[in-house]
């Protein structure tokens, strides 16, 4: 059974940083993309940042070019998204998910697998 598990959500000042983590177990990345979402209360999920399989390419939701960072480490099935600058509009649930592909999909229904979320919450 494949679980993925994220963390180091919170509550932050605008201004500030967090670096969520997401650990994936029953599966190993290494050919795989894997993503970032969101989802804000009365809000579509939506795309954040994605990185393919190799971690050379990397793509980013508009309102976050400049402030997020998406790494992975994927001899230990670990996915980061660095959060820098952050605004209350950043605030919202946090997802983790992991494509069956090589190549990054910005359509959450691209990804076969998904975590629990970790909530983000940022105060003016």
């Amino acid at each position: 059974q494949v679980q993925l598990v994220e963390s180091g959500g919170g509550l932050v000042q605008a201004g500030g940083s967090l670096r969520l983590s997401c650990g994936v177990s029953g599966r190993t990345i290494y050919s795989d993309a894997m993503g970032w979402f969101r989802q804000a209360p009365g809000k579509e999920r939506e795309f954040v940042a994605a990185v393919d399989w190799s971690g050379h390419t990397t793509d980013y939701n508009d309102s976050v070019k400049g402030r997020f960072t998406i790494s992975r480490d994927s001899p230990k099935n670990m996915v980061y998204l660095q959060m820098n600058s952050l605004r209350p509009e950043d605030t919202a649930n946090y997802y983790c998910a992991c494509r069956d592909s090589r190549e990054i999909s910005l359509d959450s229904m691209g990804y076969q697998y998904w975590g629990q979320g970790t909530q983000v919450t940022v105060s003016s």
